[in-house]
C-alpha cells in the first residue's frame, strides 16, 4: 500500500540525494529510497506538514500483524544507534517511513518479509542528533 504523496523538506531531499549518490542501486533499500525521493513533493521546511516524517523525526509505529509498537528517531546512518532508538534511513523500515504522515498505513518489504505498519505519531524536529 503506497499513497500518492509523500512530503520532504528541501534540506532532507538534498542530504539524502547526496548520501545516495555514492551507494549502489543494486541494494534493494537504496533502490527503493531513490524511488521515494523521486516521487516526493519537496517543500520548504516550514511548509512540510508537521505530521510528515523527515530526518530527525521521532516516530511511533504499530505493526498491523502483531500489534507491537515501536518508537524511533529517523537518522542518517552516521547517527544511527538501534539500542538508543535511532533508526537509519538506510534500513528497510527507515526508508519506508520517510515522508509518510501520522495515521498512514505502510506496506514495506524487509528481509523478514512484507511488513504492514501504521504511523501512530510523529514529532518533527530540525535538530541534528
Amino acid at each position: 500500500m503506497s499513497k500518492n504523496n509523500i512530503y520532504l523538506s528541501k534540506e532532507d531531499h538534498r542530504v539524502l540525494s547526496h548520501l545516495l549518490r555514492g551507494l549502489s542501486a543494486k541494494v534493494d533499500t537504496v533502490f527503493r529510497l531513490r524511488a521515494e525521493l523521486t516521487r516526493a513533493i519537496v517543500l520548504e521546511a516550514d511548509e512540510v506538514p508537521d505530521e510528515a516524517i523527515g530526518l530527525n523525526s521521532q516516530v511511533e509505529i504499530e505493526d498491523l500483524e502483531t500489534g507491537e509498537r515501536e518508537a524511533y528517531t529517523l537518522t542518517l546512518p552516521s547517527q544511527a544507534d538501534f539500542d538508543q532508538g535511532r533508526l537509519s534511513v538506510l534500513t528497510p523500515i527507515g526508508a519506508g517511513l520517510l515522508g509518510y504522515e501520522e495515521g498512514d498505513d505502510i506496506e514495506w518489504p524487509t528481509p523478514g518479509g512484507l511488513r504492514r505498519i501504521r504511523v501512530l505519531s510523529v514529532r518533527r524536529t530540525s535538530e541534528v542528533i
